[in-house]
């Protein structure tokens, strides 16, 4: 995989945060910090919607980055295993702060929901109060002009 050299003016941040974005990546670094060595077929087992060709390009990506170690055993039937290398495992502290402000984050916006639902429900609870004190006229019942000339 071709790469582009980082810009040494800029932020050094967005290195890291290229190798481990894209759809699945952190997931499958999590899974792999909290389970240690883990198969192929363990980690699809762990990850039910993703499609096998997207974890192979995510693994291949990574291994790559230098950030998980595939290892391959010719046995029948072959044992191909995925762990998280020296510098794989130098993501912990950034991942697990980014986890922390990812809960922190979840729970604001829980709560930001339930406040909306709850101040979306007064409202309704006043509009139908006040709409069952004037009454409604029926489609049926108002005959409009036709705007177009007879």
């Amino acid at each position: 995989m071709a790469r582009t050299e980082p810009d040494p003016n800029g932020c050094p941040v967005d290195v890291v945060l290229k190798q481990i974005s894209g759809p699945w990546t952190t997931h499958i670094l999590w899974l792999l910090r909290t389970h240690g060595i883990l198969r192929f077929g363990e980690l699809r087992r762990l990850l039910p919607d993703i499609s096998p060709k997207m974890l192979t390009d995510r693994l291949k990506r990574l291994e790559a980055d230098g950030l998980v170690a595939r290892d391959y055993q010719p046995t029948i039937p072959p044992t191909v295993t995925y762990c998280l290398t020296k510098r794989g495992v130098q993501l912990k502290a950034m991942l697990d702060a980014l986890g922390d402000v990812a809960l922190r984050w979840r729970a604001e916006d829980g709560k930001a929901v339930a406040q909306n639902r709850g101040s979306a429900k007064a409202a309704r609870q006043a509009s139908s109060a006040i709409g069952s004190k004037t009454p409604r006229a029926s489609s049926s019942a108002i005959s409009l002009p036709s705007a177009t000339p007879k």
